[in-house]
């Protein structure tokens, strides 16, 4: 989420862009391409954000669909990207934030299917709405589908990647409660970019070229 609509627009692309540098650098390494591919997701909500704010916020379209990427498909995709890019050793422990996650995800898609769900512009911030059952109960498993996969990854990039997403999550949300303004677009620029440094030092090796030295026959 970003303070206005501009705002979102410009971040949404800049962090899609850093999207398709991540997908064409993970292409030789076929296990990252869900995490690569996250950057292009949170660029697209961005600028999905731009039309709610361009809309006075509402229960259209916009609104819909920013509630999908943001609660059942990121509660879902986050985990199971990390599970494909981890090492081995830790993939039986991430079956338990995967199915956290499924579980999160299960519930916030029944309830974007049973209920509205609402924009407030409230300020430099936008409110959702949507009168979630056990929303405490909710916001548990969706964080450890989420942030708990990153950490439990085995992976140092990751774990530290998850340390900066939990940071950046916090401030925002205190931010955010306040209507003070909506600061997420900013570290979601910040950790799409450590994302991308992170599919980059994964690349395979570069074949060596040859010297085009060679015998020739006495």
């Amino acid at each position: 989420m970003c303070w206005s609509a501009t705002a979102d627009l410009v971040a949404g692309t800049g962090i899609a862009a850093v999207g398709v540098a991540s997908v064409t650098l993970a292409a030789r390494h076929p296990r990252d391409l869900p995490l690569a591919a996250l950057p292009l997701l949170l660029g697209s909500h961005q600028i999905i954000e731009a039309a709610v704010w361009h809309h006075d916020g509402g229960t259209g379209p916009a609104t819909v669909a920013w509630a999908v990427i943001a609660l059942p498909l990121l509660a879902l995709w986050v985990p199971a990207a990390v599970l494909c890019a981890a090492p081995p050793r830790a993939r039986r422990r991430l079956l338990i934030p995967l199915a956290a996650g499924v579980a999160t995800a299960t519930a916030l898609a029944y309830a974007l299917a049973t209920r509205t769900v609402t924009a407030e512009i409230r300020g430099h911030t936008v409110g959702y709405l949507l009168g979630l059952p056990h929303p405490q109960l909710i916001v548990v498993g969706y964080l450890f589908a989420t942030i708990g996969s990153l950490l439990l990854s085995g992976d140092r990039g990751l774990v530290l990647f998850g340390v900066l997403v939990a940071i950046g999550a916090a401030v925002s949300a205190v931010l955010w409660r306040q209507e003070y303004i909506s600061t997420w677009c900013a570290f979601a620029a910040v950790c799409s970019v450590a994302l991308t440094l992170w599919v980059k030092r994964r690349r395979p090796p570069l074949p060596p070229r040859p010297s085009g030295r060679g015998f020739r026959a006495a």
